[in-house]
């Protein structure tokens, strides 16, 4: 009786969880559209990726509820998962080949429900191979799930690299091909999609790497730990200088269309580290971060354009001017949002990006601001007569932005000044207490984190040449934040690694951005359930969420 209680509490309720969260992933279009871009060439495609892949977390998780059972009901709930989860789908293609479900839903096409639903096989042979493989998949799953932690481990970062691998083929393709002999890349990649043998090469590197550091890796960290502080160093700034070198010659190495995504994410890493002080730092929910970009770039566009204003200095005299404003927009928003704190500080802020939007908007300030058309002809960088125009020489102008914005920064943050901010985000009420004064800090966050902005806001003027209102609406703020949630609140990596997932990965597949807010969304969800201190966190938030478990382990 007890097994089949915990059958229907985890097999089947989380397979029925599970077959809605798929009908409404086939239904939005997905599938479908995900389909048109090949991961393994002529064998699997990136919506049928999808949807394996959910129908594997789905049983995975049924398996994980059932962790401490009998290894009988841990397979039996795994299966029941999948079964479930695969009926809820043959019921959505019997309702769709007996009503016109496009009346309601655009996306549920004779191809969706018919072909792709049921991999390419129709009518009721379709639907039986669709119960088989959901049975199938909670098998394979529940086994899988038993298998010993190492091996469950490599399996998992095998199959996850050569799912991102696929993925990425446009990146990984001018790498490729720009950087080593041709053969290698005609071996793992075809036009659309890796290749067969190409794959199987990508699974099995990835799985001796796992297991080699699964085996070695503690070992390998033991002996840099005891190595003398004079070796560290060495080696450090060998790996510091290589790191350099690959950074300065990215750009030329892998092309015009990578260099230009590789400038948005280092923008994105620049506001990102500007928030993470206000946010990060100082605990202050910041979600009109946006206002001071605008400011930054609006200031650039006035001094050295000559469309409003006719001054047409060049960029490094608007450099300190925007960064002026920027500060002192930073400081004018924190007077009078001083005691607000949480949700009450995050609508304040909120409310004053929007006003500052508004307001360039206005056809009242249109003769000083453009308007919504914007203003045009911003000046170019330019050292010794070398102008960066384009994105393969804007890139370095980013870089060196990032790389000061992070030197300031990492200072920042174990200095008194950091340590006050910290001991802010903790408590307000014991850290005034305690003699910290929360007014000049708080002004002093939102100073600081305006400034990175502004900053931002100038490259971004002169990168794009031309500014308009509709750049710097609320949701450049809301990706800041997510970046930096999804990276680790606090943390400088963090805030790159967050930049790259969240804003490098959508720029290499434009195809897909009308689902980019939804998986936005679904990241966020999944990483406050599995991971909520973010990829690469700092060590203090490490601390505070993981402190009771064993080592320390982030999970």
């Amino acid at each position: 009786m007890e097994e089949i209680r915990a059958i229907w509490q985890h097999g089947i309720k989380i397979g029925i969880i599970g077959g809605i969260v798929l009908i409404l992933v086939a239904l939005i279009g997905m599938i479908e559209v995900f389909t048109q871009r090949q991961v393994i060439a002529d064998t699997l495609s990136m919506g049928h990726a999808l949807y394996l892949a959910a129908g594997l977390l789905i049983c995975y998780m049924a398996a994980k509820r059932t962790a401490q059972a009998k290894p009988l009901l841990v397979i039996s709930n795994s299966i029941f998962a999948g079964l479930t989860t695969a009926i809820f789908l043959v019921l959505l293609i019997i309702l769709g080949r007996n009503l016109n479900l496009r009346l309601m839903f655009i996306n549920a096409s004779d191809l969706l429900l018919n072909n792709l639903l049921t991999f390419g096989v129709e009518g009721n042979s379709g639907l039986r191979l669709l119960l088989i493989a959901g049975m199938t998949t909670g098998l394979i799953t529940g086994f899988f799930y038993l298998l010993p932690q190492i091996v469950r481990t490599v399996i998992l970062w095998s199959l996850a690299g050569l799912a991102f691998a696929g993925v990425l083929q446009e990146l990984i393709r001018p790498i490729l091909s720009n950087n080593f002999p041709e053969i290698i890349s005609e071996w793992l990649l075809t036009s659309d999609g890796l290749t067969v043998k190409g794959a199987i090469s990508i699974f099995i590197f990835i799985a001796l790497a796992t297991l080699s550091w699964s085996v070695k890796g503690e070992r390998i960290r033991q002996g840099w730990r005891n190595l003398p502080k004079k070796q560290k160093s060495t080696w450090g700034t060998v790996g510091t200088i290589i790191l350099l070198a690959i950074i300065l010659i990215a750009p030329w190495r892998l092309g015009l269309f990578m260099s230009e995504v590789l400038t948005i994410v280092g923008l994105y890493v620049l506001l990102g580290l500007g928030l993470n002080i206000v946010v990060g730092y100082a605990g202050l929910l910041d979600l009109g971060y946006v206002a001071f970009f605008a400011i930054g770039a609006y200031v650039t566009a006035l001094i050295t354009s000559p469309e409003i204003m006719n001054l047409n200095w060049n960029l490094w005299s608007a450099i300190p001017f925007a960064l002026f404003f920027g500060i002192l927009a930073g400081v004018f928003l924190g007077v009078p949002v001083l005691k607000m704190r949480g949700d009450y500080l995050a609508i304040a802020t909120m409310g004053f990006g929007e006003i500052i939007r508004l307001l360039v908007l206005s056809d009242a300030l249109r003769p000083f601001l453009g308007g919504s058309q914007g203003i045009g002809q911003i000046a170019k960088p330019k050292i010794l007569g070398f102008v960066f125009k384009g994105p393969q020489e804007i890139y370095y102008l980013i870089i060196a932005g990032c790389m000061l914005v992070i030197f300031v920064s990492w200072r920042l943050k174990d200095s008194r000044i950091g340590r006050d901010w910290k001991a802010m985000r903790e408590d307000e009420d014991v850290a005034q207490a305690m003699g910290i004064n929360l007014v000049s800090n708080k002004l002093l966050a939102f100073g600081t984190g305006a400034g990175f902005a502004a900053l931002s806001g100038v490259i971004f003027g002169s990168k794009i040449g031309s500014i308009y209102p509709h750049s710097f609406n609320i949701m450049v703020s809301i990706n800041i934040v997510c970046l930096i949630i999804f990276g680790g609140i606090g943390s400088i990596p963090g805030v790159i690694v967050g930049a790259a997932a969240l804003i490098g990965l959508p720029e290499l597949l434009r195809e897909f951005a009308e689902y980019r807010f939804l998986v936005y969304g679904i990241a966020l969800v999944i990483m406050m359930l599995i991971r909520p201190e973010g990829l690469w966190p700092e060590d203090i938030r490490k601390r505070e969420l993981h402190g009771g478990e064993p080592n320390g382990a982030t999970g």
